[in-house]
Order: C-alpha cells, then sequence, then structure tokens
C-alpha cells in the first residue's frame, strides 16, 4: 500500500472520531505569579466538528491520489 493510501485512512479515521465521538485537548494557562508563587488553571476544551469533516475531505482526497496507477 502506498504512504498517500495509509496517510489519506488515517485522516478517514481521526475525522470520523471527531464527528462522531468528539475529542478534547487540555489547555493550561499561569493566572497568578507572585514570586516564586504560581497558580494557573486547566481546563479541557474541545476540537470543533468542522476539523474533523475537513480531515474526513482530505483523507479522501488522499485516498483517491494514493490508489491511482502510474502509466
Amino acid at each position: 500500500m502506498r504512504p498517500l493510501s495509509l496517510v489519506g485512512i488515517l485522516l478517514l479515521v481521526v475525522g470520523a472520531f471527531i464527528v462522531f465521538r468528539g475529542m478534547t485537548y487540555k489547555s493550561r494557562d499561569e493566572v497568578l505569579r507572585v514570586g516564586d508563587l504560581k497558580a494557573s488553571v486547566e481546563e479541557k476544551r474541545a476540537v470543533p466538528t468542522w476539523v474533523g469533516g475537513v480531515a474526513i475531505v482530505a483523507g479522501i482526497a488522499l485516498l483517491a491520489a494514493g490508489m491511482k496507477r502510474r502509466t
């Protein structure tokens, strides 16, 4: 299997996971800093659904490009 096809399949899987199940990531922000004392807040943020849609479309395009036969 060609590398383009493998990357396309990977993007399809990740995109479908984001669209159907959702995905989050953690973000840490420093809120207060006084001398050696530091206070930070960690919050979870959701990955937008449109990112999954873009990944699916890109995966389909790469999969199609990887399946083309050379002439």
